[in-house]
């Protein structure tokens, strides 16, 4: 039985209950006010993200239902990314411990690995190389780091909902390239719950993603990545192509204020997004060409990798050199000038 229905259905609900999550927002003061650290300009209500993570849960217990998923996908990804969502969303209404978050974000990766079946084999070099519990450790630390790393990225309109458009589709085009259909569907019901919530948070945003969104966004990107790689193993180097854009600028950052002896967990506006929105004075601009970068540059080349015709790692060296290179160009992790 045909399930594409689902689709339009799980974007219009996206987009009518973030609306709602918005009504409810501004009724119970959930309002991020701006800072010095922040990078808009106007009180907005957040907590919007909720709506992709019940829009999307829905999708995949209904393609669970029709026999598009194995339960064990099912099991794995709304079982962590509920957990994931649940400390984010309460994060959003008061505060949760730094240390209390990151003890459920590797509560969440060690119930994606073992629900997956631990870590897939890699590709590499021509041969597939079986990491054993060392992968398993790496993929604990990739889990945790991607779920974060994209809350960190959430930090101007419109930003984290292209990403995310932006992958699920480039996911969904390599499955179908392996005949993969349920999981097509699976990052295509992503993406349009995703598309739902962009709706709203497009600039000028009328409703932020908040923590709830974000680091679910990060958890079952994830763990759709490891999965992938169980399909077919140089399929883990092409989703972390598609990735790329997040994952070079969070890490530069990272890597650069660890270096300097920050605390890493502080709010602050030094990831290269955040400076280069400052620089064409806007979100818009650095929002339209991640979504540019994604689709003209990452895009192919994943799915070059995936055809078997490129090798995963000489493709990601590919990807990742201009992004490196944009994220030193645009001061990634640099100290931001103080405020006159």
């Amino acid at each position: 039985m045909s399930v594409w229905w689902l689709l339009p259905l799980t974007a219009i609900t996206s987009l009518a209950l973030t609306g709602g999550l918005r009504r409810y927002a501004l009724a119970r003061g959930l309002i991020d006010r701006p800072n010095a650290r922040s990078s808009h300009t106007a009180p907005t209500p957040r907590g919007g993200g909720i709506a992709i993570v019940l829009t999307f849960s829905a999708a995949l217990v209904s393609l669970a239902a029709y026999g598009y998923v194995p339960p064990h996908v099912l099991s794995a990804i709304v079982g962590a990314g509920g957990l994931v969502a649940l400390v984010g969303f309460l994060d959003d209404l008061g505060h949760v411990d730094a240390r209390w978050r990151l003890i459920v974000h590797f509560a969440a990766a060690a119930w994606v690995l073992a629900w997956l079946g631990g870590v897939p084999p890699l590709a590499l070099l021509g041969a597939t190389v079986q990491l054993g519990w060392v992968g398993i450790l790496l993929a604990t630390v990739y889990l945790v780091w991607m779920l974060n790393l994209y809350n960190f990225m959430d930090g101007i309109d419109g930003i984290a909902g292209v990403e995310a458009i932006c992958v699920s589709v480039g996911a969904a085009a390599l499955y179908a390239l392996e005949g993969e259909t349920g999981l097509v569907l699976v990052s295509l019901s992503l993406a349009a719950a995703a598309t739902g919530f962009l709706y709203w948070n497009l600039p000028t945003a009328r409703i932020f993603m908040g923590d709830a969104g974000s680091g679910f966004l990060g958890i079952v990107l994830g763990a759709l990545s490891l999965h992938a790689a169980w399909v077919e193993p140089r399929l883990m180097w092409s989703m972390l192509i598609l990735l790329g854009v997040f994952v070079t600028d969070a890490t530069f950052t990272l890597i650069r204020r660890l270096f300097r002896g920050e605390r890493v967990y502080e709010a602050h506006r030094c990831h290269a997004y955040q400076f280069a929105a400052r620089r064409f004075g806007g979100h818009v601009t650095v929002t339209l060409g991640v979504g540019a970068i994604n689709l003209f540059w990452l895009a192919p080349l994943a799915i070059w990798v995936a055809t078997g015709t490129l090798h995963g790692l000489v493709g990601a060296a590919i990807a990742y050199s201009p992004l490196v290179a944009l994220a030193a160009k645009f001061n990634a992790g640099a100290r931001e000038a103080p405020s006159r």
